[in-house]
């Protein structure tokens, strides 16, 4: 279900999942004890409930619910400091960025909140048991390259956005530009290098694809695959067409509704 914002402004809301019942009645969860539900209501509180937008970073919890097959409601919080700087939001991430959930069933029973993309991806596939790996080997080696997802190609690719095509294209000196294009040359290079005889970045699919591929995505959104020498890297072209025929993700990327 889609619901369109009301006149306040507070963002669109998706559905996803069924209601759950006990004895034919509806079970009501109680989320008033998060400020942020008072702004951003919640239609099925009984939903881990996710506070996002569909940047590369905010797909990452929309494609791994979708994956995972777990319940949620979507809302949309539109980038504009006057909502993810808000007290409302801030409550809940005080470092002001989305994404963030609320889990009405967290580890303990009780209502559980979180924010920082990578955070909820580990919290996700322990909840729901999948896409971690199978043994400890394989779990530490996708936490590596979902940690290499969050200090590297994130923060980097991000960089470059800023100063390829939004805010800092304006500024001459060409140094910080330069930077960012040779350090996302680079990253790919290493992206390229460790999918070589691989599907998937550790193996088997996992969340550390759900983090990787969507800001490898993004460079097509900057504008800047061709100095970064993108096609220049075969298996990362393979790798982010691979991921965006899952249906899972391509539902995941549109998640929330921005229009």
């Amino acid at each position: 279900m889609f619901h369109k914002p009301g006149a306040d402004g507070t963002g669109k809301m998706a559905d996803r999942g069924p209601d759950t019942t006990i004895s034919g009645e509806r079970n009501v969860t109680d989320l008033s004890q998060f400020p942020i539900t008072a702004r951003w209501p919640a239609a099925h509180p009984d939903r881990i409930q996710l506070y996002s937008y569909p940047t590369p970073n905010g797909v990452k919890a929309a494609i791994a619910l979708e994956e995972m097959a777990l319940p949620y409601e979507a809302h949309t919080v539109p980038l504009g400091d006057e909502y993810v700087k808000s007290a409302a939001f801030t409550s809940l991430n005080p470092n002001g960025k989305i994404p963030a959930i609320i889990d009405p069933d967290g580890p303990d029973g009780t209502p559980f909140g979180l924010f920082e993309s990578g955070a909820i991806l580990l919290y996700l596939a322990e909840k729901s048991g999948r896409f971690l790996g199978e043994t400890a080997r394989e779990r530490h080696e996708i936490q590596q390259w979902l940690m290499f997802q969050m200090g590297g190609t994130g923060p980097m690719f991000g960089q470059l956005g800023f100063f390829y095509k939004l805010g800092g294209a304006e500024i001459e000196d060409p140094r910080p530009r330069n930077r960012y294009i040779n350090e996302a040359r680079r990253l790919l290079g290493v992206v390229e290098t460790a999918l070589d005889g691989r599907d998937w970045i550790a193996g088997s699919y996992s969340v550390a694809d759900m983090a990787l591929a969507p800001w490898l995505r993004a460079l097509d959104f900057y504008g800047a695959r061709e100095v970064t020498g993108w096609h220049d890297h075969p298996n990362c072209v393979a790798y982010l067409e691979r991921f965006l025929e899952r249906p899972a993700v391509r539902t995941g990327l549109e998640i929330p509704p921005t229009a």
